[in-house]
């Protein structure tokens, strides 16, 4: 299940990719079999171990294209183990609701950036997530948990904060809303019958992926939609230099 557009995003053949916070590794195998070099980032140990399983499982079943790579590392998403300005996608999916100083790693995403550089970032919607919080202490208040909730314009404004320049914005996964709810409502760590039934919907329309559930959902998105998904782009000219130059300077740079 993929939350951020990789036409947005605009992932191609050769491009450097890091996917923070990897998770378990579903954005960095979509970037591997189209052929990027990916290196995933976890804290977790766990997560990183599953992450090169499963990549090194697309590699031997020939899914990857010829001249892709792939690898796996456990760091801090505040101290970013890259060079500066090497890296030409970045993917931060539901991580940074995890960390006290987003500003910081807001700020290494930048830094690893290289000029004309684009990153991908989704958190979870504020009006969604208002919702879970409001139903269930569970659901957020435990170590690792959320400890904030974005509004749209706030993290429009962290990114421009670091230097960077938001572009596309939009909402997915409506379907899963609705599941959280309900989770929250009797309790996220029951699995009542309702929760599994709904669950199992969620597995049939990852799995099959049939129309009109896609189609639901991309009407619902908007509306719904549980994460909002955020692109910026890392100018090639830094901000400062673009209002020191004069106008006869930008013309040649």
């Amino acid at each position: 299940m993929l939350t951020v557009d990789y036409d947005l995003l605009d992932v191609r053949p050769g491009m450097r990719v890091l996917d923070l916070g990897c998770g378990e590794g579903r954005h960095a195998f979509e970037a591997y079999r189209r052929g990027a070099s990916v290196l995933a980032v976890d804290w977790g140990q766990s997560e990183v171990a599953t992450t090169a399983e499963w990549l090194g499982a697309i590699a031997a079943a020939g899914e990857a294209p010829t001249g892709a790579t792939a690898g796996v590392a456990r760091g801090d998403l505040r101290a970013l183990p890259v060079p500066d300005a090497s890296v030409d996608r970045v993917i931060a999916s539901e991580v940074l609701e995890h960390i006290p100083d987003d500003r910081t790693a807001l700020a290494e995403i930048a830094r690893v950036l290289r000029p004309g550089g684009r990153v991908a970032i989704s958190v979870p919607r504020y009006g969604p997530e208002r919702i879970c919080w409001a139903l269930s202490d569970s659901y957020h208040a435990n170590e690792g948990g959320h400890i904030r909730i974005y509004r749209g314009d706030q993290l429009w404004e962290r990114l421009a904060g670091a230097g960077l320049q938001p572009t596309d914005d939009h909402h997915a996964h409506a379907l899963h809303a609705p599941f959280w709810w309900l989770k929250c409502a009797v309790g996220v760590d029951r699995d009542t019958r309702a929760v599994r039934a709904y669950h199992r919907l969620l597995v049939w329309d990852l799995v099959r992926r049939p129309w009109l559930t896609r189609a639901a959902e991309r009407l619902l998105d908007p509306v719904l939609g549980k994460s909002f998904v955020i692109y910026a782009d890392k100018p090639r000219i830094p901000v400062d230099e673009v209002v020191a130059k004069p106008a006869g300077d930008l013309a040649r740079a």
